[in-house]
């Protein structure tokens, strides 16, 4: 149980530091209510969690409750929103140090499951030190979470240039922007990152915790630095898993991902060439170029089947992400090239679909389109000024970013709802700080390119990075142990490495 005056004094610096992350006219307001009626995040920081078990099939030592947050920073006594939250204590009392929260990406991503999540490896030298702390951000999954009622096709995000039915796509971003905003109101321009970090900082103080350690994957990486920035005599221990570049954060992440793309294919033809002998794509990268592209306009006249249904052109360049994991790219083209001879491939019906598994009773009912609302919502409301808002200028540059980055360049840089949305009341968050962290970036990561994990390591001049030479896919946690090593003595001593380091993927 906490004491009362410790939460007291917890209470009244995080509300400080609430009111010197607005902007001067709304900190000046914030700070004029705090003197005149106390602490504004009072009622929401002195509340005790009641915690209960999450689910019947999951542990009996998983937790979860929940806590109230405001709606809007700038009006504490206005509108509360619930942010779930779940616990896993410490494996020793005695040995505990605090709290590690976990963001598992997105924007959108559902967190609250991840202390019990069997992807998520920590080892048991970590889990005795801390309290795992997950949550649903606010709007996601059983925080308040919204829907803009979008249909199967207009949550297909994978949109290529074609001037036919560019009209069609400038339709589904202003239909997906005008529907958030009748279906989720005022409540959208609240969806931001920044409040995210505040509730993160509410549920610091909730916990009665001086700081917080943090685990953040993917987007969580921006949350994590942006929750660094804001509140840096919070920050505690921070690992980032695959970091995203805080000054590309929003457009610039998508069209970093077609700029990424081409070494990766390179790279992989390069591989599949020096095993013609058993893919048989080419004798020569540029051979094995040729096979692909050949594959892509035979698809483009007359879709092939696969065994995963019947393939367009485009939607075989939508598969870019595969070619950063070379063997599996390889063995896939090669199957395509098999069904365009007209020969069975190794999956020539349709593949059974793996049971999906039903979730635990606190992660039901929650609208179909959440995570697709919640990645607009978000994403947009961060970034809503750097969308331009002309439809020609987004297939000016589809046109320019195909012929540049042929695998994915017009899918990066086409149109997105956010050219619609209302502008957010705050501007983005720039990431330029020296509290420690730790950045684990994998060199052949296809979502958050190591161009992007380094952008990071910059703009937190207190970090260091481990970079997985050669390693394959997004997400380092679990896949390699000396990168993971790394993290076990960060989380467990507070120890940096003394430099930056470079582990070797494992070979075969």
């Amino acid at each position: 149980m906490r004491n009362r005056r410790t939460a007291s004094l917890l209470a009244i610096s995080a509300a400080a530091t609430f009111v010197s992350t607005l902007t001067p006219a709304t900190a000046f307001a914030a700070s004029e209510a705090s003197a005149a009626e106390g602490d504004p995040l009072r009622q929401y920081t002195q509340n005790k969690p009641q915690w209960q078990r999450c689910d019947a099939g999951s542990p009996a030592t998983f937790q979860c409750a929940t806590v109230k947050v405001p709606l809007d920073y700038s009006d504490p006594g206005g509108k509360a929103i619930d942010i779930a939250i779940s616990r896993l204590k410490a494996s020793s009392a005695k040995e505990r140090r605090g709290v590690l929260l976990f963001n598992p990406g997105g924007p959108g991503g559902p967190g609250l499951n991840l202390p019990v999540d069997p992807n998520v490896k920590l080892p048991e030298e970590v889990t005795r030190h801390y309290d795992l702390i997950g949550f649903d951000p606010r709007g996601v999954g059983q925080s308040s979470p919204i829907s803009c009622g979008l249909t199967r096709d207009e949550m297909s995000l994978d949109r290529p240039y074609k001037a036919e039915t560019f009209a069609k796509d400038v339709q589904w971003a202003r239909t997906v922007a005008d529907k958030c905003q009748a279906k989720v109101g005022d409540t959208l321009r609240h969806l931001t990152t920044r409040n995210t970090a505040r509730d993160m900082d509410v549920i610091r103080a909730v916990l009665g915790e001086k700081k917080i350690s943090y685990l953040g994957f993917s987007y969580g990486t921006y949350l994590g630095a942006v929750y660094m920035q804001m509140f840096p005599q919070r920050t505690d221990r921070f690992v980032l898993d695959s970091a995203a570049a805080p000054a590309r954060y929003g457009r610039g992440m998508f069209q970093a991902m077609a700029e990424n793309t081409g070494p990766a294919f390179t790279r992989w033809s390069e591989w599949a060439a020096q095993r013609h002998t058993t893919y048989r794509l080419g004798k020569t990268p540029a051979e094995v170029r040729k096979t692909f592209w050949d594959l892509v306009a035979q698809a483009d006249l007359k879709p092939i089947d696969s065994g995963e249904g019947p393939l367009t052109g485009d939607d075989i360049r939508a598969q870019r992400a595969r070619f950063f994991r070379v063997q599996g790219a390889a063995t896939w083209v090669a199957e395509l090239k098999k069904a365009a001879e007209g020969r069975k491939p190794a999956s020539s019906s349709t593949p059974e679909r793996a049971a999906v598994p039903v979730p635990p009773a606190f992660a039901r009912d929650v609208p179909p389109d959440n995570e697709d609302a919640s990645v607009w919502a978000v994403l947009c409301a961060d970034t809503s000024t750097s969308w331009p808002r002309d439809p020609e200028q987004y297939r000016r540059d589809a046109i320019r970013d195909k012929a540049r980055y042929p695998l994915y360049g017009d899918f990066a840089s086409g149109i997105k709802p956010c050219a619609f949305w209302k502008q957010a009341d705050e501007p983005a968050t720039t990431v330029d700080n020296k509290v420690s962290a730790l950045i684990l970036q994998n060199e052949w990561d296809p979502a958050t390119p190591l161009a992007g994990g380094q952008a990071m390591h910059r703009a937190l001049r207190g970090s260091r990075m481990v970079t997985v030479a050669e390693g394959e896919g997004h997400i380092v946690n679990g896949s390699n142990s000396c990168a993971d090593k790394s993290a076990t003595v960060y989380l467990t001593t507070g120890r940096l490495p003394a430099e930056d380091l470079t582990c070797q993927a494992p070979t075969g």
